[in-house]
Order: structure tokens, then sequence, then C-alpha cells
């Protein structure tokens, strides 16, 4: 399946329905009163949060939703039928924006949420609607409301509870498949992953979703190598895992690189608790590998972990530190 994280979507509720003018005629009545009966109200575009979705690929071929038009009004005092409503499924995290993509108008983040977005107009009046005691034969109807429309962009930021991040080719996608079932594709080249991939953990009582993003680089907080977009799919998540390959030069400037895009993004994601971590050890051997964490730990504060997602070195002990974190985060959200 293909991964889209957005879409521009035209929509447009259903405007009402007609009055209808008539009046009474039956045998021996000869002058029976007005009976024109209102529309009916137009269709709503109502918007619901599904669990069984994770990609906006649907709506690259279909930007168009209407809800139906109300029913006219009809004799004997019969209202028209109200227009059948339009219902645009989502996923969860879906955010709806309004056309200059900066304004939120509404945030789904639960599955089965459901809300009307934009409501249907309301029918018009039949004659009978008017019928007073100095007005008994009302030849006056009115037209149904028009509808809402509106043009918007759905932006799909993923529901994770961990997020991994780092440079293009640090192991992510690797790590990724090495502790979930997740298939990401993986290759000895920078940029292989193009899109966001989820994968569950599962490790003793532990249960959690990891997000691995395309890698980031330098210039990602302003939108270089689509890196804006990206970085939104870990705004919700509790805990970042940052890997870094461990083979290159500039081990402490690879750290700095990334840690400088998430604090120019913002939304408070240079604030979440971060696991550190240099991957592919094997290739450099323990003595390396142990003055490349040393050299890491004392330029940023914090304990490096040494691991390598290849021979699986490091990688379990990771996943339960992810899983103690995010166990904590979940028991104070209640």
């Amino acid at each position: 399946m293909k991964f889209l994280d957005e879409a521009k979507i035209y929509l447009e509720s259903g405007h009402g329905g007609a009055g209808c003018v008539s009046f009474r005629r039956e045998k021996y009545i000869e002058r029976g009163g007005p009976n024109g009966g209102n529309g009916g109200k137009g269709g709503d575009v109502i918007i619901e949060v599904v669990e069984t979705l994770n990609t906006l690929i649907d709506f690259r071929y279909t930007q168009h939703f209407r809800a139906r038009p109300g029913q006219g009004g009809m004799g004997k005092d019969r209202t028209g039928a109200k227009g059948e409503d339009c219902i645009i499924k989502v996923p969860v995290g879906t955010q709806i924006l309004a056309d200059d993509k900066e304004t939120i108008l509404a945030d789904l983040t639960e599955a089965g949420q459901r809300i009307v977005f934009l409501r249907g107009g309301d029918g018009g009046f039949g004659n009978a609607h008017y019928k007073s005691a100095t007005n008994q034969a009302p030849r006056k109807s009115t037209p149904g409301w028009p509808g809402q429309e509106a043009t918007v962009w759905l932006r799909l930021k993923l529901i994770a509870d961990a997020g991994l991040v780092g440079l293009p080719n640090a192991g992510k996608s690797t790590f990724l498949a090495a502790s979930s079932n997740a298939t990401p594709k993986i290759a000895d080249y920078p940029f292989t992953t193009l899109h966001p991939n989820l994968g569950v953990i599962k490790r003793g009582d532990y249960d959690f979703v990891l997000a691995d993003i395309p890698g980031l680089i330098e210039g990602a907080s302003e939108g270089v190598g689509l890196g804006h977009r990206f970085l939104g799919h870990v705004e919700r998540t509790s805990v970042l895992l940052h890997l870094i390959d461990c083979t290159q030069d500039d081990i402490v400037g690879a750290y700095t690189t990334i840690r400088n895009e998430l604090k120019e993004y913002g939304q408070d994601i240079e604030d979440k608790e971060e696991i550190i971590a240099i991957n592919k050890v094997d290739a450099l051997g323990p003595e390396l590998a142990e003055d490349q964490a040393k050299q890491l730990e004392k330029a940023v504060g914090k304990p490096v972990y040494k691991i390598s997602a290849v021979s699986g070195e490091g990688v379990d002990e990771i996943l339960y530190k992810l899983g103690a974190i995010i166990k904590e985060s979940r028991s104070t959200d209640f």
C-alpha cells in the first residue's frame, strides 16, 4: 500500500429542498386550504475516523465530495426527504487544515470520532407555513437554503508511541525490521526510506508502536528534503530514539544536526525524552565503538547506547528502555 500523508479536497454539503405551493383539492371541498409541505434539509458532510486506514492515498484519486440536496416539499403537507449525508473516512491522527495550510480546523486523534464538518442547508417553507387568519390562501414559498462549501487540506500525523530519528543511512529501517514485523525497504544508500513506516514492538509486557521516518538533513525544519512534513509524524510520540551511524567521522556533528532541526521545527519536539544510540558497532569492533560512544557522551552529557541492528547487539536493551518510558507516559495520561 502506498503511503500518502497530505491531500487537498473539496467539500460541499447539500442545499435544502424548495418549499411547495399546493392547495387541498378534493371532491365536495370547494376551497381547500394550503397544504404545500416544506423542503427537506440538505445532507451534511461528516468526517469519521476509522482504525482500518493508515494512509490518505484514497484522496489522490477522489478530491471532490458532495452531500445530496434535500428533496422539495410536496402537496398534502408532505415534507421533502433529507438529503443523504456524505461520510468521509480518514485515518486516526488526521488533521483538517484550512486552505492556507496553517489554520487547524479539526484534530482527529481517536478511532470512532465523528464530526459534522459542513452542515446541509435547511429546507424552504411551503405555503402551508404562511397560512394565517388574514391570509388563508397564501401562494408564497421559499427556496431551500444553500449548503456550505470548503476546500481543505488533510494532513496525517502518525499515532505512534516512539519515533526513530537520525540522518539518512543511520540504520533506522534496519532497526525497525529487526525489532518488529514491519518490512521497510532497506539498502546501503541514503534516502532508502521515502515515507514513514510503522512497526508494532512486543517485548515482555510492553506493546507499543514505533515510527521510522525518512532520514532528516540540514534544513529539514524548513522543508528541505520534505523534512517539515516528516517531522510532523513524531509530534505525538512519547519518546525519540536517536540513531547515529558510528562509522562516520563526525559523530558529534551528526547528533547536533538532528537536534538543531528538532529545535527549529518547534512543537516541543526537542523537549521529548530521548534515547541516544550509535548503530553499526559490529562494523567498528568493540574498542573503536567504545571510543565513539565516549566521545559522544562527553559532548552531549547523556548516556549513549551501543547497538547493531544487523547482529541484534544491544537491540533488546533499547526496546525495553523505550517500553518502560512509554509505559510510564501512558500511566500519567490517565
